[in-house]
């Protein structure tokens, strides 16, 4: 049973950081692909970063990029989403998504639509202020 729990969310002031993880279990860890989402009050639920667990290639959505980092520590099958210069904007309920599987174009990379997710977290609240 695939089990995916987020922690880390909270309330910062425009500007500030949070770092959200998502520990994962029941799945084999050494090649997943592994999101991060988020989905605002009545907007859709977005892709935000991707990270391929086989080689640690990272996927950036526009909006957050040079902002957002995704990253993982492999022995605990974590992955962290820190999340810096944090706006309003960023507001929304972060999910931790995984799927088994891997895209391939002359690299490995993990799409970023949340159709291609079949496993998911509870969530976590980010509210930023302004």
């Amino acid at each position: 049973q695939v089990q995916l729990v987020e922690s880390g969310g909270g309330s910062v002031q425009a500007g500030g950081s949070l770092r959200l993880s998502c520990a994962a279990s029941g799945l084999t860890y050494s090649s997943v692909c592994m999101g991060w989402f988020r989905q605002a009050p009545g907007k859709e639920r977005e892709g935000v970063a991707t990270l391929y667990t086989g080689r640690g290639s990272t996927y950036y959505a526009d909006s957050v990029k040079g902002r957002f980092t995704i990253s993982q520590e492999y022995a605990k099958n974590t992955v962290y989403l820190q999340m810096n210069s944090l706006k309003p904007e960023d507001t929304a309920m972060y999910y931790c998504a995984a799927v088994r599987r891997v895209w391939y174009d002359g690299s490995y990379y993990c799409e970023s639509g949340v159709s291609e997710y079949n496993y998911w977290g509870q969530g976590t609240q980010v509210t930023v202020s302004s």
